[in-house]
């Protein structure tokens, strides 16, 4: 038999998940639909990217160890397209400054700032022990599969296989400060 209190434990987690379902569900609509709207590419562009999407499935981790290529990659980076990329970040964090954390951290001056810095956003513990700054490799590494990168994170993002694409958000990331750092020549 189950008493009054049991069945609105019960109804809080049910109303708790379907909430959480709910989120989900509105994220995925929202990238489907910014998908949508984005455009067509152009041709070379698709070709380019499908390209920089094998090679990045056939060595991911290499791509990411490597700072040297990526600095390359961001030496030509379009932080207008990083523009464009940066708005399924803009669904957890926000990037204007003095906004405020949401589901995640303000990303506002994220460029070479400390690991798990943003005062009274409660990161995981994972990240906490990760310590150092975000660089142009950090942040790449981070882009590219956050729960690989630091295991126990609790950022849901799958990441962003391209490395171009890659470079194009962390040059636009760069761009949300009062003084950006500047970019590899």
């Amino acid at each position: 038999m189950t008493s009054g209190s049991d069945t609105v434990h019960s109804n809080r987690t049910n109303a708790i998940l379907g909430a959480l379902l709910g989120t989900l569900l509105f994220v995925q609509t929202v990238r489907i639909i910014d998908e949508s709207f984005s455009g067509p590419e152009k041709p070379h562009a698709e070709a380019a990217h499908k390209a920089d999407a094998k090679a990045a499935a056939a060595a991911p981790v290499a791509a990411a160890a490597d700072p040297a290529a990526f600095n390359k990659l961001l030496a030509s980076a379009s932080a207008e397209r990083g523009a464009g990329l940066v708005k399924q970040c803009q669904i957890c964090h926000n990037t204007e400054e003095g906004k405020g954390p949401k589901i995640g951290p303000d990303l506002y001056g994220v460029v070479n700032r400390p690991v798990a810095s943003v005062p009274g956003f409660n990161y995981s513990a994972a990240l906490k022990a990760k310590g150092g700054n975000w660089t142009f490799a950090e942040l790449d590494k981070w882009i590219e599969d956050p729960r690989a990168y630091v295991k126990g994170t609790s950022m849901s993002f799958a990441g962003l296989k391209s490395e171009t694409k890659r470079a194009d958000l962390v040059a636009y990331l760069n761009t949300l400060s009062k003084s950006p750092a500047p970019l590899p020549k």
